[in-house]
């Protein structure tokens, strides 16, 4: 018990940490404001997603059809809503890496029939994810797309999709929200959840953070889906006619594996019953449509806020307004740093207490006249012990206290917010000195320029090519490694 109490505290605090970092408000603001006016490129750009599509192309390749709906699609993207639904790992909440994920699903006929066209977004590999950038594109199954970087997994996962779950990205379809995470009233159609699902073995750990009521009726969607692509008709985003009745994956990481079976009424009348059971691993269980992460698990949003760890005014405004629709949406302070260096700080320095603000865009002291402040600076040149004073600010410089604070915004690409803290502690023109903190902006500037020449193809495995490893073999030796006869 103590060790899922563990565990529960983890997860939340994982997730909280993104919800302060990952996604800050001023992005929601401006990404918000351009989407609104009709600029969808532009919102992509300020919620750090780069655009790989044309739809002039697409509409020369596909069909002007196909193009016409994707341009709707896009125009009601809400990117900012999307990175912060996106997939993440442990320890740090960062994107997961290396992953394409499906947003919509367009059929089209071809020679050989019915083919999809994804659209879909793509996170970098692990090397190169530095800013945390997303990238969206096209893909139809035929290849790398032409202009876009090398990708080590190109084909959308089966796990990671968002297609069955358009509320996550699609401003239209956020109210949808409150449903499908499980807080309001299912739908008349809806199957029922799973009664009794405590007693399966293993249960317990499944019932803390799975789902569980919801998987009913979220298989039965994948379900209707995955008939509706089938017949080679539609767009496959679960709206089409199908059967509900099959057996779907359930995929619960570190090798675990369920097979949730929908069966039929004995009667016939009453809706889909659910049946659980461990998966057996081989040819047949991986051919089963796989559950989306997204239906798998609760919405941590939703745990957050269940358990007080979150308020509501620290949600994405369309994520508040569907899981709490009492709440009253309010600004958020424009100075997001409310310990702002701007004011004047006060230190023990020589038995008084003297002050130290910004002067001229420079953090200084206040309470020392410029003759003894360049001896100060001359004695540390020195490497002599100054006044504490200019320790302190010294300090700043080198290993600040919000230096932590800083470090998160930069592991999750908030370039921006990172140097607003720096400029508020500092002053804007201040110079840094050797220390933590500047080796934290050297380090996030370096990623910037591997994830430039990763999506330039300039740097990474060429073609066919693994990564080069820790352990290289020795071009020459001092003798052959298999000894010839005569």
């Amino acid at each position: 018990m103590l060790t899922h109490t563990a565990n529960g505290d983890s997860r939340l605090s994982l997730w909280r940490r993104v919800r302060e970092f990952a996604v800050p408000p001023s992005m929601i603001e401006t990404a918000t404001v351009r989407r609104h006016a009709g600029d969808w490129a532009g919102a992509c750009a300020a919620a750090g997603i780069d655009v790989d599509l044309n739809l002039r192309s697409a509409a020369r390749v596909y069909g002007l059809d196909l193009a016409t709906r994707v341009r709707a699609d896009l125009r009601h993207l809400a990117p900012d809503l999307l990175r912060w639904h996106m997939p993440r790992i442990a320890p740090d909440g960062l994107l997961r890496p290396g992953l394409t994920l499906t947003l919509a699903r367009y059929d089209i006929a071809g020679r050989d029939g019915a083919r999809p066209v994804h659209l879909v977004v793509r996170t970098p590999p692990a090397w190169a994810d530095g800013g945390q950038r997303i990238s969206l594109a096209l893909w139809d199954g035929s290849g790398p797309e032409t202009g876009t970087p090398r990708h080590p997994h190109p084909r959308p996962s089966r796990r990671f999709r968002l297609d069955l779950h358009r509320h996550l990205w699609d401003a239209r379809r956020t109210g949808e929200l409150r449903v499908r995470a499980g807080t309001g009233p299912p739908p008349a159609d809806d199957p029922p959840g799973l009664p009794g699902h405590p007693g399966l073995p293993g249960a317990e750990p499944l019932g803390r953070h799975c789902a569980v009521d919801r998987w009913a009726a979220e298989a039965g969607i994948l379900l209707r889906a995955e008939a509706w692509t089938a017949t080679g008709t539609g767009t496959g985003t679960g709206d089409g006619t199908g059967t509900d009745i099959g057996t779907v994956a359930v995929r619960l990481g570190a090798g675990r594996r369920l097979a949730v079976e929908l069966v039929a009424d004995r009667n016939g009348a009453g809706p889909p019953t659910l049946r659980i059971e461990p998966a057996h691993t081989g040819g047949s269980a991986s051919a089963l449509p796989v559950l989306p992460d997204a239906a798998t698990w609760v919405p941590p949003d939703l745990e957050l806020v269940r358990a007080g760890a979150l308020e509501a005014g620290r949600l994405h405004p369309l994520v508040a307004s569907a899981l709490v629709p009492d709440h009253v949406p309010t600004a958020p302070p424009r100075t997001p740093y409310p310990d702002s260096a701007r004011q004047s700080r006060l230190v023990d320095c020589r038995g008084a207490r003297h002050r130290i603000g910004l002067v001229d865009g420079v953090l200084a002291p206040l309470d020392h006249d410029p003759a003894e402040v360049r001896r100060e600076e001359l004695l540390a040149a020195l490497t002599g012990t100054p006044l504490p004073c200019f320790q302190v600010i010294d300090e700043a410089h080198r290993r600040p206290e919000c230096l932590p604070d800083i470090r998160e915004r930069l592991n999750h690409g908030d370039t921006v917010g990172a140097l607003a803290v720096v400029e508020d502690l500092l002053g804007a023109d201040a110079c840094l000195r050797d220390g933590a903190l500047r080796d934290e902006l050297e380090a996030a500037v370096q990623r910037r320029i591997t994830y430039g020449m990763f999506r330039a193809g300039l740097e990474g495995p060429g073609p066919k090519r693994i990564c080069p490893g820790p352990y290289r073999p020795r071009v020459t030796r001092s003798r052959p490694r298999h000894a010839t006869r005569d």
